[in-house]
């Protein structure tokens, strides 16, 4: 189901510590100290978090037979506070008030317990800057497990060797990151369990992780080789394509395969994001800002090779995967092939307006009807883009002119039909003092009736020999299918945005009708949000597609008197989630609307939340 989420899990309230009713703190979970990937701490310097917290209690960070005395100091200030005499007055209404002596006001109580709050937990925003690294560090260590530990086991061992390279670098980057994991666990356990003040700090740790960069650029040099290994062996070997789809349709592999080639590139932007972030919150005198700067230098050598190959790595993989899912146009992986925009517009035609998929490359505009029996989508038509000519039309449909045929279609909105028109001029444009080159007709099985006589097209499953059909699509909520499902667009520059725009953490989320809170790991990817009841988990209760949906504050008819609250809608459809603070709610904020608003300005500033809490507030008076 596209436009709800499945599936009800209740929350483990052992793992949430409640301060009060204006605030919840997500615990960080248990360490996993039987990973089979983590090094000795005489190999790696890694900490070792039993000791860690031992010697922490041993101090006073984390309660204990010392640390019960911090919890002392507390309760005494508020004893002292409540041993004071008192004033009593009586209002005109017969109600009582009391003050305390001094300044005579009572919040003087709820400002002591504001103290304890803003001393028991960390407000600063490199906390939750650092807090963000943790928690997406942990969903890369388990993507990168999909491949080296998930995949690798469904393999025969002639097609292990024929991936060597893919498994090598893998299973390296996982020993490297297991480590950085458990530094990372380590070292917020101290911020969040009243370290000193030397621990409130994450370059160092960062710094100390960059020994992995030298295997970073060499994957960065290798992966389009395996990207295109990977291509051929599905396309030459029935054994390992049949391999090769069944573990797409496995639960633990969320993404298609070639997605997760590509997150060790996308990790080392988003190190590279939020180094940025914290550099701009750092003063120049921090003295975080050292290590900071330094691995901010040490990356930038990296990412910028990166973002040079990161496009062209891309466009490969969506060209895979678009192949995989239409039927009737063969070779449409070609190296000087890029996608440009796909996506749903409505065909004029005899029998009225036919919904169709359209794919714009720069050589080739092709379109397609989704199959009920193979779900996948087959070609019905193609237009050369060199030759490719628009006119503009009645609200928001225009024509396509060429290959001898006019098409006539109807975008959902005017924002797509001007989208829509940009492009297929510039990609017209961009071929104009171009050599010619000889578009593969040969590979192209289409229709010439401008009618589209589906049985002819073999849309009629009596007609298709069964040998001959494609299998079903795996992979029903990628980007290309919830485009047909819900009507929307997308380019390739949306999906560079997507694989910069990712984050991972724990929301509360409730349903439109409900009244109850429930605590779930989310994970934003590729268009897509996937719910976990833990981190720990490997495979996902329920995912919510994005694109289509809209993201904001909710309204005063939402009646949510909550605070860090942001609203997911499609149609009737709409689900509240509840960020621990203000920071984490404006990040999900800017990074879903990467991923709804994908059609709309960019430009707009972040919603500040101060805004909405003043209102819930002044509304309910209490949250």
């Amino acid at each position: 189901d596209y436009h709800g989420i499945n599936g009800n899990v209740s929350l483990d309230r052992r793992s949430e510590i409640v301060q009060s009713p204006n605030r919840y703190e997500l615990a960080l979970g248990t360490v996993d100290k039987s990973n089979n990937n983590s090094l000795s701490r005489g190999e790696t310097g890694s900490y070792d978090l039993g000791s860690a917290e031992a010697r922490a209690r041993n101090n006073g960070h984390f309660g204990g037979s010392n640390g019960g005395a911090l919890h002392t100091v507390d309760e005494n200030m508020i004893n002292n506070y409540q041993n004071q005499p008192s004033t009593t007055t009586t209002t005109t209404n017969g109600q009582t008030s009391s003050s305390g002596m001094g300044n005579g006001n009572s919040g003087t109580l709820r400002s002591i317990d504001e103290e304890m709050r803003k001393k028991k937990w960390p407000t600063d925003r490199a906390y939750f800057l650092a807090k963000e690294l943790l928690m997406t560090e942990r969903t890369y260590k388990k993507d990168l497990d999909v491949i080296n530990t998930w995949f690798r086991e469904e393999l025969t061992p002639e097609d292990l060797e024929n991936l060597q390279p893919l498994f090598q670098y893998f299973e390296s980057m996982l020993e490297h990151h297991s480590v950085f994991l458990r530094d990372l666990e380590h070292r917020i356990l101290l911020w969040e369990g009243r370290g000193g003040h030397e621990t409130h700090r994450i370059g160092d740790v960062m710094l100390k992780n960059m020994v992995v960069l030298p295997i970073y650029d060499e994957y960065v040099e290798s992966h389009r080789e395996i990207l295109e290994r990977l291509n051929d062996l599905y396309d030459n070997d029935d054994k390992f394509q049949q391999t090769y789809r069944e573990f797409e349709l496995q639960k633990v592999c969320y993404l298609p395969i070639s997605y997760f080639i590509l997150k060790p590139l996308h990790r080392l932007l988003h190190y590279e994001l939020l180094l940025e972030l914290l550099l701009t919150h750092y003063g120049e005198d921090h003295f975080d800002r050292t290590d900071c700067h330094g691995t901010l230098m040490m990356l930038t050598r990296s990412t910028e090779v990166i973002r040079r190959e990161l496009m062209a790595s891309e466009n490969h993989s969506l060209l895979c995967e678009i192949q995989r899912d239409i039927d009737g146009y063969d070779g449409l992986v070609q190296p000087d092939r890029k996608l440009i925009r796909q996506g749903c517009l409505l065909k004029h035609s005899k029998r009225g307006l036919q919904q169709r998929m359209f794919f714009l490359f720069s050589d080739v505009l092709l379109y397609a009807v989704k199959s009920p029996v193979t779900q996948t989508f087959k070609v019905l038509g193609h237009v050369p883009v060199r030759s490719l000519l628009t006119e503009n039309a009645e609200h928001n449909a225009f024509v396509i002119f060429g290959g001898q045929r006019a098409i006539t279609v109807s975008a959902g909105t005017t924002v797509e039909k001007t989208l829509w028109l940009d492009e297929l001029a510039k990609a017209a444009n961009s071929l104009k003092y171009k050599p010619q080159t000889q578009l593969p007709i040969v590979s192209i099985k289409t229709c010439t009736s401008s009618e589209e006589n589906l049985e002819a097209c073999g849309l009629n499953s009596a007609l298709v020999p069964q040998a001959a059909a494609k299998q079903p699509s795996p992979r029903n909520n990628t980007a290309l299918h919830v485009c047909w499902h819900r009507g929307v667009t997308i380019c390739l520059d949306d999906h560079l945005r997507a694989g910069r725009n990712q984050i991972s953490g724990y929301l509360l989320r409730k349903f439109k009708n409900s009244s109850g809170w429930q605590k779930l790991w989310v994970v934003l990817t590729s268009f897509c949000l996937y719910f976990y009841k833990s981190y720990a988990d490997d495979a996902a209760l329920a995912s919510l597609p994005l694109l289509g949906y809209t993201v904001g504050p909710p309204g005063i008819q939402d009646a949510v008197q909550k605070e860090y609250v942001f609203k997911l809608s499609f149609k009737n459809h709409t689900y509240f989630f509840r960020a621990e603070s203000e920071h984490t709610y404006n990040r999900w904020m800017e990074v879903l609307r990467s991923a709804t608003q994908i059609q709309e300005s960019r430009s707009s500033p972040t919603i500040n939340s101060n805004n909405l809490i003043n209102n819930n507030n002044a509304n309910n008076g209490t949250n």
